[in-house]
């Protein structure tokens, strides 16, 4: 009989997004043939609620809670969380969350699931609060326990004890809320953190993770010094001359920022301005306060948080090499460090956009350093880790100096669970997929809850229950049926095919039907090649990452020592061809080799119609339209003259080619502009994902656009991108561009 594993995910942090992204991710890639998936959200008020699973695919928390019916009306259309709804006797929570799914008890979650794999992020999850509680009702969980939990949430203590225990530390000071905020206080600590940390330093809530409340303080003006402290602290200043400089559209967006709760205060907050001390619960209400109190009064206006912060650290900057480094432990307890990850980050701060948002950092494994230094990494993750007390897993963030001195700063006890996490991207490595990592991650936490608990039947129940279904599993492999995942390309859609690409790889992977088999397609139009990768080149940051690695594939010597330290565990979850070389195929070989495909593909080819004639010659099945119907829509002005045809309403559109452009910009401007007006859309006639497309206004913008969008060279023309306003707009080979 399968495992019921509740997925644990949401929460009442400030890391609730994070949370719910990496709950979908667990989710998804759940081994269906041995778990069954329970979804187990926890709402703003630490409620749980098995959620419907068409939730589970929101954008975000506040895309589906509060339910839309129990919204308050809000002309400047802010989105809020269930904390800005009144609600004085918690009824109104248990509305909403049968709205959701089916609300439990704790006391009740035995009689739903068997595990509980924890998602939580920050209070209440990383904690040892839901640890603590799980122990109560006996439900085993994933991760560390209690005491390691509690030790591993709270950086001051944790470098407090790092010191204690001779642990190269930054030098830092531990600030408490009880010191206040009154300037002479703040001044007093701004002269002693430039005797004793020194500028630039690192300003960061005690109790947050992704970053959340950090600031990477570089000016040496005491203002600055003040900001960063309020921040940390979720307090806010307000000027009356900074409210009212502001646009009305700025006051708005000002009060959106105030309630984003990664970046900004969240609400409920307390409004203090002047003699008047208020409790304001939802942006429109904060809004109209700031408005009409800056109105009477020119007295600063002060913004805190309800979940505020109690201590904040101030510590070096440190500058060097920053990494992040999964520890795992074997079946006998005995820590082993994944090939740390160095992080080059376009910005001083590996904030929550650069954690999460992808494209703004990358990952290098392993850390580009002799090989002795990476071991030094490694042996001082893994000492942090058994003098912590941490169990099963954990992500250890540090810094190595150019003097090659080792710091560790905020170790968790609970890694990201995104698909681009360090979590998974390391596991690659060893050839572990992300399904194959979370068995091993569930078997490991069973084996330690019943160390923990002394054998405690139940526990040695699941424990054989599952070492049995993952036999079973591994038996059965032969039989499933194989499916090439077609990704990559060469169109300025590649990026977003790898996204998809691995989406469809890691649903799968965890099905009890399939067995996904990446393939990466490379070239150019005139000739590409397809490539069989393996799983820790599937996980690499980008299209041309993936590229790169395939064309100059080879094992760091420092990874192949790792991947035989971790051959007991690949062993018993993996298979032997995860980690087998790149290869070249053909569509023939490819026809031998699986069973059918799912394209992945976006744009040219795999949209066009030119890979489902290559399959169609070899008899292979694939997901989508054929290649007639591909060859016509890819084309968007033949497609639109199709629609017209057939009596739909489509705009009036123009196709330009390159030869026209080289001739007269100015003359193909006018004739745009007499046909469709200004503003019009200009976009590539076949590339899709809002690849490139732009309003135009003005001829100068026009001509910005016309020049590169159609540069034949990666490299593009800066001026033209500053009149665009584009940081990041690809050249993409076009030869007719699209405007309507």
């Amino acid at each position: 009989m399968k495992l019921r594993v509740g997925i644990v995910f949401g929460g009442y942090s400030r890391e609730r997004e994070v949370s719910f992204a990496g709950g979908r991710t667990v989710y998804d890639n759940l081994n269906k043939a041995l778990f069954e998936p329970v979804p187990i959200f926890v709402d703003s008020f630490g409620n749980f609620v098995i959620l419907d699973w068409k939730y589970i695919y929101k954008g975000s928390i506040r895309d589906f809670y509060p339910p839309v019916e129990y919204l308050p009306p809000t002309p400047h259309h802010y989105q809020v969380y269930a904390e800005s709804l009144k609600d004085t006797d918690g009824k109104l929570a248990y509305k909403m969350l049968e709205k959701l799914g089916k609300p439990v008890k704790a006391e009740e979650l035995k009689n739903h699931i068997d595990f509980a794999f924890l998602c939580l992020h920050g209070a209440g999850g990383e904690d040892g609060s839901i640890q603590g509680l799980l122990d109560y009702v006996k439900i085993p969980y994933s991760g560390s326990g209690i005491f390691s939990s509690a030790l591993g949430m709270n950086k001051a203590i944790q470098r407090k004890w790092m010191y204690e225990a001779g642990l190269a530390v930054p030098a830092f000071i531990i600030v408490n809320r009880e010191q206040g905020f009154e300037p002479s206080t703040l001044k007093k600590l701004y002269e002693e953190v430039k005797q004793t940390v020194g500028l630039p330093c690192v300003i960061k809530p005690a109790n947050q993770g992704s970053s959340i409340g950090a600031t990477v303080l570089m000016q040496t003006d005491y203002a600055s010094f003040e900001n960063a402290i309020l921040k940390a602290f979720f307090l806010t200043k307000l000027t009356h001359s900074t409210w009212t400089n502001m646009s009305k559209e700025q006051q708005v967006d000002y009060v959106r920022h105030i309630g984003d709760i990664r970046e900004g205060i969240g609400f409920p907050l307390s409004l203090k301005h002047g003699k008047q001390n208020s409790i304001v619960i939802h942006p429109e209400e904060l809004l109209k306060k700031l408005k009409a109190q800056f109105s009477k009064s020119k007295e600063d206006a002060i913004l805190e948080a309800f979940d505020g912060e109690s201590e904040v650290m101030i510590e070096t900057f440190l500058r060097g090499k920053e990494f992040s480094c999964i520890v795992i432990q074997d079946e006998h307890g005995k820590p082993i460090a994944l090939p740390p990850t160095e992080i080059r980050k376009g910005q001083e701060l590996f904030d929550y956009r650069s954690k999460y948002l992808p494209g703004l950092s990358r990952k290098i494994t392993p850390i580009d350093l002799p090989e002795e230094r990476i071991k030094q990494i490694a042996d001082a993750c893994c000492e942090l880790f058994g003098s912590m007390h941490f169990n099963v897993y954990a992500r250890i963030d540090g810094f190595i100096t150019a003097e090659n001195q080792i710091f560790l700063n905020d170790p968790n006890t609970t890694s990201g669970m995104l698909p681009s996490s360090f979590f998974f991207h390391q596991a690659a490595e060893i050839g572990l997929n992300p399904s194959r990592f979370l068995t091993y991650i569930i078997r490991a936490s069973l084996q330690e809850r019943v160390v923990a608990s002394m054998n405690n039947p139940r526990y040695n129940e699941l424990l054989h229950r599952v070492d049995t279904l993952i036999s079973e599993d591994k038996n059965k492999g032969a039989h499933k049926k194989k499916i090439a995942v077609i990704l990559g390309g060469y169109s300025s859609e590649r990026h977003i095919s790898v996204e998809s690409g691995r989406n469809i790889y890691e649903k799968l992977a965890s099905s009890s039907q399939y067995e996904p088999i990446p393939v990466f397609l490379a070239g150019n139009a005139q000739n590409y090649s397809l490539y069989q990768i393996p799983i820790n080149i599937l996980l690499k940051d980008n299209a041309d990452d993936i590229k790169e690695k395939i064309e100059n594939y080879k094992i760091h010597p420092y990874i192949k020592k790792i991947q035989q330290n971790c051959e007991s565990i690949t062993e018993k979850y993996s298979t032997g061809n995860s980690l087998t070389p790149p290869s070249k195929l053909t569509y023939t070989q490819l026809a031998k080799e699986v069973d059918g495909v799912f394209i992945a593909l976006h744009g040219r080819p795999g949209e066009d119609g030119q890979v489902q004639i290559e399959l169609g010659k070899v008899g292979l099945p694939f997901n989508g339209s054929s290649a007639v119907t591909s060859a016509i829509t890819i084309n968007k002005y033949e497609t639109n003259n199709i629609l017209r045809h057939n009596g739909l309403l489509v705009p009036d559109d123009i196709v330009i080619t390159h030869e026209e452009c080289k001739k007269d910009t100015k003359a193909l401007f006018k004739k745009l502009e007499n046909k469709l007006g200004v503003p019009f859309i200009a976009k590539p006639i076949d590339d899709g994902c809002s690849s490139a497309v732009r309003k135009i206004d003005t001829l100068q913008e026009f001509e910005a656009f016309v020049k590169l969008i159609f540069r034949s060279e990666e490299k593009k023309d800066v001026k033209a991108a500053e009149i665009l306003k584009n940081k990041s707009q690809r050249g993409v080979s076009a030869e007719e561009c699209f405007f309507g």
